[in-house]
């Protein structure tokens, strides 16, 4: 038996090596440079779970990535035509810097891809370093500190990202799981307050494929004008469209409402590292004038985007689009198969994507969707992104997949999804 002496001795070591432990970690913390605490809520669910798959294959286990919306890595690549208009250019020297807001003849091809996606009252158009800058700018010209914006849950967690760095807060809505992932209309009508500026759309939406309803955007549209909102329209997947689809650009159903329609080459295109996108502004000139003048000082400000891959802007738009039929003919396939596969495992469900290259199924399981990604990397190689990277409504549990990859790596990669899942699930 331990005597009370040497317990009160013992007990004193113990606080002792506490304090010692809180005292040096002080002295540690005092000199490192502190970062600032708006980085401190910043994630990014897709790159972060690379951490964990780097490790698992330092092991020499086969990986299936199913992670990252990388067409190039896959077997999908741009049309010859724009790389060689890019080619001629760099050759020609365009490889200084360009206007701020973009080469004239680019910017008026986009504008007139506005125009054959029905949107009308275009004020203004401007390039910028990929849709992600546009996105950034747009944010960073509109939003003060403490104020919101409405973003969607599940959606691309560059939104919350950015919010986070404006020193924002969040305000999700949801998207409703039960009607194919459309926008949930009373839940953003709660979310409303007098400190929201905009509410993005993702459409079609990543992570869940999803394609916004005409009379769901008509809603929306109605609330941003009653609120006196910015409607973020990013459609960067507009052309990647299944089973016959239409895509509604939202700024075609208003001329009233502000909206700023973000694409690029990255997806439609196949081209992500030329970091090429752009801003379409529309709507009320009158309400957009003070807003527009912030966007522009910015894009001044940081001088410019890519200049050489600007010069295949128009002949991307408006030239061969062949590409874009071979690609969905495969994309299609990979659809239907990971509809399929995934809906036969017992205690998962998927809801068909109707555009782009996602599904967003879900886990019918208690247990975290984090750790359900973590061991299924380790176990199995299989990498695809937890679902709370993205949001999603509490208490339920999913995970994304990227349907990029071939039949094969796909057949092999939900295999071990399920299998795989049976042993966490009863575990």
């Amino acid at each position: 038996m331990i005597s009370p002496i040497s317990q009160n001795i013992s007990s004193k070591l113990v606080n002792l090596k506490d304090k010692f432990s809180k005292y040096f970690k002080d002295i540690i913390m005092a000199q490192q440079i502190q970062a600032a605490k708006r980085t401190e809520k910043i994630t990014y669910a897709i790159r972060d779970i690379i951490v964990v798959s780097n490790e698992v294959a330092k092991t020499g286990k086969e990986m299936l990535y199913l992670n990252i919306g990388d067409p190039n890595i896959y077997d999908f690549a741009p049309p010859r035509h724009m790389l060689d208009r890019t080619y001629e250019a760099m050759l020609a020297n365009k490889n200084g810097y360009s206007p701020s807001s973009g080469i004239i003849p680019a910017v008026d091809a986009i504008k007139r891809e506005a125009n054959r996606k029905g949107i009308k009252e275009v004020h203004d158009a401007f390039i910028t370093h990929g849709a992600s800058e546009a996105i950034d700018i747009c944010l960073t010209a509109l939003v003060n500190d403490g104020e919101n914006v409405l973003t969607p849950s599940p959606g691309y967690p560059l939104y919350t990202a950015i919010a986070a760095k404006l020193s924002a807060y969040e305000n999700p809505y949801y998207l409703d799981e039960s009607n194919g992932w459309q926008p949930d209309v009373e839940d953003i009508k709660k979310k409303i307050n007098d400190k929201t500026k905009a509410i993005v759309l993702i459409n079609p939406n990543n992570p869940t494929g999803s394609l916004c309803s005409k009379e769901v955007l008509e809603e929306i549209i109605k609330l941003a004008d009653q609120h006196k909102l910015v409607i973020f329209a990013d459609e960067i997947y507009d052309k990647l469209l299944f089973d016959g689809k239409e895509h509604i650009a939202v700024a075609s159903l208003t001329d009233e409402v502000p909206v700023i329609t973000f694409g690029g080459l990255s997806k439609n295109y196949f081209v992500p590292g030329f970091r090429i996108g752009w801003g379409v502004v529309s709507g009320n000139k009158n309400k957009l004038a003070h807003y527009l003048d912030a966007i522009n000082r910015i894009l001044r400000s940081r001088l410019s985007a890519n200049h050489a891959q600007q010069y295949c802007i128009q002949e991307a738009l408006e030239g061969d689009q062949s590409h874009i039929g071979e690609a969905m003919k495969k994309l299609h396939i990979r659809r239907d198969l990971t509809f399929k596969m995934l809906n036969e495992i017992e205690g998962i469900s998927c809801v068909k994507p109707e555009g782009a290259f996602y599904a967003f199924p879900r886990l019918h399981t208690d247990k975290s969707d984090f750790e359900f990604v973590k061991g299924l990397i380790k176990e199995t190689g299989a990498v695809v992104v937890h679902g709370s990277g993205f949001g999603q409504v509490p208490g339920t549990h999913h995970f994304r997949v990227v349907f990029l990859p071939n039949e094969e790596i796909l057949t092999k990669a939900y295999n071990g999804i399920g299998e795989y899942f049976k042993k966490f699930n009863n575990s």
